[in-house]
């Protein structure tokens, strides 16, 4: 079956982010903020991806209402600004990353290596900023209008800071992707030894107008959870918090290994497959099958390319 193209429509702008370019970091579009009490060192990071515009418009919005810390820091980071900068409506999909995606370049051989791209040349840049952060929310958002998600990685620390968040409804509990270390994993936020702690908020479809509305209302949450902010002052109506969360366990990513990969039919994600042993595609000649029963399909991805990872396979946990 040929992959089919997915057209959504764009209902979010981009917000023009040139006002917060000279930061007060030393790194451009980077600022903190330091409360001057003790506190937590909370950072939220946006524009991991250029052509996902939810995290833009949340620190935009921060930074016109004035958020600042009533205790410890808050940084504020535009983290891929450049290919942020390029996005186009007509082709609003083409902006994800100027050379490279930049959620795969977070493992120390890259980051101390000699690639030398757009995203590994920013992401140096950034890690010092990440190496003073306790908390880290990435903003995220996805290729297909399916429900909010967090992504709270492998380890126990992380499941435990989504269920204190207490949003969105869906948890997913995952170790990442075979082609590289994404920036919730860096550092001391996947050592398990560590306190430092990090989430990514996949808000909604990259250009739904509710991802807005979820980015807003989960980042304020999460200043708020560390003692940050006061967020009753700056949101008159949140959004509702879920009766109750379920965390759904990547048990198998499927990474295309081949030049070719195409999907026996089409899936957008969330999907319940209830027979262990289902067909959902081919790596090249190599059937891609369900690996047991009530296997749910997050965030199958149209972007086919050999050492992408296709889809992750998960079984609800609770």
């Amino acid at each position: 079956m040929t992959e089919p193209t997915f057209e959504y429509p764009v209902e979010l702008a981009p917000v023009d982010i040139t006002p917060y370019r000279a930061g007060n970091t030393g790194v451009d579009y980077v600022t903190t903020f330091d409360s001057g009490v003790p506190g937590y060192h909370v950072m939220i990071t946006a524009v991991t991806h250029g052509n996902e515009l939810c995290g833009a418009i949340t620190l935009d919005h921060f930074f016109k209402n004035d958020v600042r810390p009533i205790a410890g820091k808050i940084t504020f980071a535009f983290a891929n600004y450049q290919a942020y900068q390029s996005f186009d409506a007509a082709d609003p999909s083409a902006s994800r990353f100027i050379d490279e995606d930049m959620n795969r370049v977070w493992a120390a051989d890259v980051l101390n290596g000699e690639r030398d791209t757009v995203e590994t040349r920013r992401a140096r840049d950034l890690a010092p900023i990440l190496d003073q952060a306790d908390m880290l929310l990435d903003i995220h958002s996805m290729q297909h209008p399916t429900p909010a998600l967090m992504l709270s990685g492998a380890l126990a620390k992380g499941q435990q800071l989504a269920k204190d968040l207490a949003m969105p409804e869906y948890v997913v509990a995952d170790e990442g992707h075979a082609a590289g270390k994404r920036m919730r994993d860096y550092g001391g936020f996947g050592d398990p030894m560590s306190e430092k702690n990090a989430l990514l908020l996949e808000a909604g479809q990259h250009w739904e107008k509710n991802s807005r509305a979820v980015s807003i209302d989960t980042a304020l949450r999460f200043l708020k959870l560390f003692g940050a902010i006061d967020m009753d002052t700056l949101m008159a109506d949140h959004l509702a918090l879920p009766d109750d969360q379920c965390l759904i366990e990547v048990t198998h990513p499927v990474t295309i290994t081949a030049e070719k990969f195409r999907w026996e039919q089409t899936y957008t994600g969330f999907e319940c497959i209830e027979k262990a042993g289902t067909l959902l595609g081919w790596n090249d000649d190599e059937a891609v099958r369900t690996p047991y029963d009530d296997c749910i399909l997050i965030m199958p991805n149209r972007r086919l390319h050999k050492g992408q990872t296709a889809v992750r396979l998960g079984k609800r946990i609770n």
